[in-house]
């Protein structure tokens, strides 16, 4: 074969279409995104604005009391988690594909914002604030990147159980920093969950009941709401309820910590120290975690919704949408946010018709911030830290984890690492973390695809694994079940050849091709080392059922013509192909004791023949063999009465036999072998010696003396070199 390969195809219409077609493309695909806003408004219909307004008043109801709690997990001030908000679920709505996506603070992305502004600064410190400004800025300049360069695909990589992991360990940590607030304990932050835990039970006894009491009022109301009028704003009503207590009863004067005024105004413009290295590479890692988990949840997020709605979205445009919210958050004094869940799905279910509810959203918790924020004054932390310990306990998706323990060992284990890691381990290592186990799990997982050796079903209907079934002696059939692209051919080649070292008499491979979507240069050299293989053997390689596109790259490389388009099988009928034009109906009639196929149902078996063992060992006669050098020199000493006897079939004495051979197929033998010379000397050949050692006990019982077989049969002359006819 010509070890010269094709050229590569480095084409216009391979790579699809010249460098400025394709830029001109991307500079299209850019300027949509950047329009997104005014293909907003410029398609709004006013019958939509009446819906929209109603859901964006109902999702600003719970975004307050949400963005002043989550900002609480983060340790940053309050009018940070409102600004990050309004200036988010704006700015989200004009930039996101979904109609029904809020985005704004949660719980998971505000731990993580913690976990990573604790390295920097000490809560509270200017540092800490801006630093908190400049992550979200990081966040969504990475986010955007994603975006215009169409990455959104990367989310398929992160397993479910990643993000199930995480959100549970998340809910965790929430619940035990909360415990804190809730019980008044005069604690610090410490990034470490041990020593959290730690801390809170060496000073339980500090505990101050009367906000211990107010806090537990506050998770009472929630969860008796939810569960007996979930129309109800639940978190509001609670906090609302601890704040009134507060102010009647001065609870001020008695010890319980309150939240304080709010300032009102607009989100004010906060510039981030961007030119700040140090600062940009201490924040690096957990940007990269937050930005990850934000559009992992986001993109999760909007399809879960986007599949009651019915609505088609746009991964690479979420992306950009939460770049853009992040940004302005960053830069309007807010911090990282990402899709809520829980507020999308209450825009949702109140009517929202319109990515616009979004910006009414925003600017009904804008007109709020200067209605209410002085009545921020009489919220108690422990109210505040009531309802966080609620939602951390409802983080925790218990009834999902039993699911995936139940199920899959694979899973279970990313599950539970995950879970352990965002505990025990700094939490955007924990994040970093699952997402390349999950990674590599995908790899493992496409790196050894499913290659089964196969056999008709006992309907002859479908193909089914072999396990223990029996296999036909000629023919091999291997399903693969993947790619054959690089990451995977070493695997699939091992399972062929381990098939073909358990089956060496398969001189022929049929593959069926049918699950392999792409072929790269790799699987195609796979591919000639195996047809390479089995044509040294005498056999060959078919392929049946390819794919256009890994057919396509078979017929680049030159693979096609070196197989033989009689090699490239389609669905039908592959099976009866080879059986009629490639199989030895010798070996299926008198070497074979099975019938895999539904072609061998209709073969005359011989149980005589099919009983024999490689060397008979025949009661009551003594079979002798000749090797094939004592034949070979019998013939060259020209010996008269020296008879060679071909017991094969007619097609396989066409196909191979020795020279001046006589065909006499064994059926025929018993009718035809007294005419034989009984002063001859008759050697009788078969392919490997079964029947050839019969034709002698039948020789015998017809008076023969002088017979012999040949040890080895025709497989044992071939390989000795020695010359053979064809007809």
């Amino acid at each position: 074969m010509n070890d010269a390969r094709p050229p590569h195809p480095n084409t216009d219409t391979a790579q699809g279409g010249s460098f400025g077609a394709r830029l001109g493309r991307r500079l299209r695909r850019i300027s949509s995104f950047a329009a997104r806003p005014a293909t907003v408004l410029r398609g709004y219909d006013r019958a939509d604005l009446r819906p929209d307004l109603l859901a964006g008043l109902t999702v600003a109801v719970i975004m307050l009391p949400q963005a002043i709690a989550f900002a609480m997990i983060a340790e940053l001030p309050l009018e940070m988690g409102i600004y990050a908000a309004i200036t988010a679920s704006i700015v989200g709505a004009l930039w996101s594909s979904s109609k029904h996506l809020n985005v704004g603070p949660t719980n998971v992305v505000s731990l993580l914002v913690l976990a990573s502004l604790l390295t920097v600064a000490e809560p509270g410190t200017p540092e800490f604030i801006a630093a908190a400004g400049l992550m979200a800025v990081m966040v969504g300049l990475l986010q955007l990147t994603m975006g215009l360069l169409r990455l959104g695909v990367l989310v398929n990589f992160v397993a479910d159980s990643v993000v199930l992991g995480f959100t549970a360990g998340a809910g965790v940590l929430i619940f035990f920093n909360q415990a804190r607030h809730l019980l008044r304990l005069d604690l610090s932050s410490h990034p470490e969950f041990a020593q959290t835990v730690a801390a809170i039970f060496v000073h339980m006894r500090e505990t101050h009941l009367i906000s211990l009491g107010l806090g537990a009022l506050t998770a009472f109301i929630i969860v008796a709401l939810k569960k007996w009028r979930p129309q109800c704003p639940a978190g509001l009503c609670g906090m609302a309820a601890a704040a009134a207590v507060t102010a009647i009863f001065d609870l001020q004067d008695a010890g319980v910590a309150v939240l304080g005024a709010l300032p009102r105004g607009l989100p004010p413009f906060s510039p981030v120290p961007l030119l700040d290295l140090d600062l940009l590479g201490t924040l690096s890692a957990g940007a990269l975690a937050v930005g990850a988990i934000g559009l992992v949840e986001t993109v999760s997020i909007s399809r879960g919704i986007a599949a009651r709605s019915g609505q088609r979205l746009d991964s690479d445009q979420e992306f950009v949408g939460q770049g853009m919210s992040n940004l302005a958050a960053g830069l309007f004094s807010g911090y990282a946010v990402a899709g809520s869940f829980t507020r999308s799905a209450v825009n949702h279910e109140a009517g929202a018709r319109t990515s616009m509810s979004g910006l009414f959203a925003g600017l009904w918790a804008l007109a709020a911030l200067f209605l209410l924020a002085p009545l921020v004054a009489y919220l108690p932390r422990a109210s505040v830290a009531g309802l966080l310990m609620v939602t951390a306990w409802q983080l925790i998706d218990r009834r999902e984890m039993r699911r995936i323990l139940r199920s899959s060992k694979g899973d279970s284990s990313i599950l539970l690492a995950t879970l352990a890691a965002t505990l025990l381990l700094p939490l955007e290592f924990a994040v970093l973390g699952g997402m390349l186990v999950s990674f590599s799990r995908y790899l493992i997982k496409s790196s050894t695809p499913g290659v089964h050796p196969v056999v008709p079903d006992e309907n002859f209907r479908h193909f089914v694994r072999a396990g223990d079934r029996p296999v036909c002696p000629q023919l091999g059939i291997i399903r693969i079940e993947g790619s054959l692209y690089f990451g995977a051919v070493n695997h699939v080649e091992d399972v062929i050849r381990a098939n073909q070292d358990a089956h060496p008499e398969q001189t022929f491979l049929l593959l069926r091709m049918g699950m392999v979507d792409h072929c790269d240069v790799s699987g195609i050299h796979m591919l000639e080392s195996v047809m390479r293989q089995y044509r040294k053997e005498g056999g060959d390689l078919f392929l049946e059922g390819v794919r256009p596109m890994a057919r396509h790259m078979m017929n680049l490389y030159g693979f096609d013509r070196a197989l033989g388009p009689d090699n490239m099988l389609g669905r039908d009928d592959t099976v009866s192909h080879l059986f009629h034009k490639k199989l030895n109906p010798g070996i299926c009639v008198y070497e074979c004791p099975v019938r895999v196929f539904a072609e061998c149902q209709a073969l005359p078996k011989d149980e005589d023949v099919l009983m024999l063992p490689d060397r008979a060992d025949v009661p009551d006669h003594n079979v002798e063999e000749l090797a094939p050098s004592e034949v070979r020199t019998l013939l060259d000493d020209g010996a008269a009465h020296v008879m060679v006897i071909d017991v094969g079939e007619e097609h396989e004495y066409d196909n191979w036999h020795i020279p001046g051979a006589r065909c006499l197929s064994l059926p025929r033998l018993a009718e035809k072998g007294t005419e034989l010379p009984y002063d001859a000397t008759v050697v009788f050949v078969s392919r490997i010696g079964r029947r050839s050692a019969l034709a002698v006990t039948i020789m015998q019982d017809l008076g023969h003396q002088r017979t012999f077989s040949l040890r080895g049969g025709m497989l044992a002359w071939e390989a000795a070199g020695y010359p053979i006819a064809v007809e």
